[in-house]
């Protein structure tokens, strides 16, 4: 009987190969955004920074070699001068009737959409047209087209029925130019509201009319309550481009009759009073309103986001 020996295996070493860091992986995620953000402080935060410098001088570009560095005194002026206190006030009142009025006709609008009827589609693609028209044509539309005194629709219908034939222009200009931006923001508004009522829970509605709620109290007590964050977020989102508007106030009344905002105001001191310092402090506070609302409208945001995973 022969004893069988066997050979030991060879052994053969085991490369470990070195993960990279955490951090570096990182980095090469962020690596291909970069670029975007090199260009993004660039063109936004660089101006921004330079906005900020100027508004610290009494800088005339009539007269660049007399600028001198005053401190807060732009700001101050900004806050205690008559014309521009009222450009503040007007650029308030002209922010909460828009978004109001943009809200109320884009919740009526958003409910008519959210039943079924023939030609839905269609109806739903013509309301949210005068969002996709370009603010300065729209303002124009409503100038010339709707408000003209002579050739006007308005004008026109009231010819027709022998009423009276107003100005309207010089006889409401605050409410002509927030008639052109309700129009025009209205659909945005629909469009997010119909969004909120095609979010809701259809079997707790159903079980409601089961219980016998009407119309009305399903709308008091189930769809309000849950549009409340939908309608958040468009009276923030609006309010952020209402109250840098531009384009309506300077097409139709060019900032005279009481309707200068403080952006047509920030123009008026920069273009023709010449007054750099000024109007950048005018500017800066613009921005600083603007990021302040920014805010409230991302938080309503990641809220909405953090109820749909809930949901899922």
């Amino acid at each position: 009987m022969t004893a069988t020996t066997t050979a030991p295996l060879a052994t053969t070493p085991v490369r470990t190969v070195k993960q990279p860091s955490a951090r570096l992986r990182a980095w090469a995620a962020r690596g291909p955004l970069l670029p975007a953000l090199v260009f993004m402080i660039v063109v936004t935060q660089l101006p921004f920074v330079a906005t900020l410098v100027i508004s610290f001088f009494d800088w005339n570009s009539l007269y660049p070699k007399a600028r001198r560095f005053t401190g807060v005194d732009n700001y101050r002026q900004v806050l205690t001068d008559t014309d521009l206190r009222h450009s503040v006030w007007t650029t308030v009142l002209l922010t909460v009737a828009v978004v109001l009025a943009s809200l109320v006709f884009g919740l009526a609008l958003a409910l008519l959409l959210d039943r079924r009827f023939r030609g839905r589609g269609v109806v739903r693609t013509l309301l949210i047209a005068p969002f996709l028209v370009v603010p300065v044509a729209a303002a124009l539309l409503w100038k010339h087209v709707l408000y003209n005194p002579e050739y006007g629709l308005f004008n026109g219908l009231l010819h027709y029925v022998g009423g009276p034939q107003p100005d309207w222009i010089s006889h409401t200009p605050l409410l002509a130019v927030e008639a052109s931006l309700v129009w025009q923001w209205t659909p945005f508004m629909m469009l997010i509201l119909l969004a909120g009522l095609q979010s809701r829970d259809q079997q707790q509605i159903e079980a409601a009319r089961i219980d016998g709620a009407s119309d009305w109290q399903i709308f008091r007590h189930l769809t309000l309550p849950h549009l409340r964050r939908y309608l958040e977020l468009g009276a923030l989102l609006g309010s952020i481009y209402i109250v840098q508007n531009f384009d309506a106030v300077f097409t139709i009344t060019s900032g005279g009759l009481g309707t200068a905002n403080l952006p047509y105001t920030v123009y008026q001191t920069f273009y023709q009073a010449h007054e750099n310092g000024l109007a950048s402090a005018a500017g800066v506070l613009v921005v600083i309103g603007s990021i302040i609302i920014t805010t409230f409208a991302l938080r309503v945001v990641s809220s909405l986001f953090r109820e749909e995973a809930s949901r899922a």
